[in-house]
């Protein structure tokens, strides 16, 4: 799998907050953005997962199995 660029234009604050928030886990900026993409898009597919798995065997919160 390569890699490719994206290109964001965000203003001062919020870079600051992120800069803030990447310090705190001795993070560059870069990493943190992509580790918080990642997980993101790890909980969603995981979210997407339990509602298939629900549909399959039936929702347990609603008494069907």
């Amino acid at each position: 799998m390569g890699t490719s660029v994206l290109s964001l234009r965000i203003d001062g604050e919020l870079l600051d907050r992120l800069r803030g928030h990447a310090a705190k886990r001795g993070m560059s900026v870069q990493d943190y953005v992509v580790q918080t993409l990642i997980r993101d898009d790890f909980d969603q597919r995981f979210t997407t997962a339990v509602e298939e798995t629900e549909k399959f065997y039936g929702s347990p919160e609603y008494g069907v199995t």
